[in-house]
């Protein structure tokens, strides 16, 4: 809820990176049309047996997204940037969601600020590279979105932004 609280999705939502898919559940609920990409075959099949044809299950990377330009409504990513393997994938992953997004499509999710010791504990031998809250507003704007807001918890980052008009 804290990461969703106050956004509109639309009617076309991406969900990037959802893993065994617990905020899949969720947002299958609360959306009309719900995509995921998956880069983990394995969860794409788990995806596609537990949640049937309620969402569309797409195998790939979310630094080259297999989508038409300005097709959704919103896309989200929850605890799942850290994956990524460095700042400049990152940052092109940011472009390629800054792309498939409609105009005044939102851009929303958390991840974790990495400062827990359990949280680096469970991430031994596996990407981690945290979101650095203070540059990420700068960063947001360099891959064409605008209004970026930022927010922190003890352990956890939220934003936001969107895609130009």
């Amino acid at each position: 809820p804290w990461g969703l609280s106050g956004v509109e999705l639309g009617d076309d939502v991406l969900e990037v990176g959802p893993g065994f898919g617990a905020t899949t559940r969720v947002l299958a609920r609360r959306t009309g049309k719900l995509s995921v990409l998956e880069l983990d075959q394995r969860y794409c099949r788990r995806l596609r047996t537990e949640l049937g044809d309620t969402v569309s299950v797409t195998h790939g990377d979310a630094t080259n997204l297999p989508f038409a330009d300005s097709r959704f409504s919103a896309v989200v990513c929850f605890t799942m940037l850290h994956h990524i393997a460095s700042l400049e994938l990152q940052n092109r992953a940011f472009g390629e969601v800054a792309r498939v997004l409609a105009p005044r499509g939102t851009f929303a999710g958390t991840d974790s600020r990495g400062t827990g010791r359990l949280f680096r504990l469970i991430h031994v031998g596996d990407t981690l590279v945290p979101l650095d809250p203070r540059g990420l507003p700068a960063r947001l704007r360099l891959a064409g979105l605008s209004e970026p807001q930022v927010d922190c918890s003890e352990r956890s980052v939220r934003f936001r932004a969107r895609r130009p008009a």
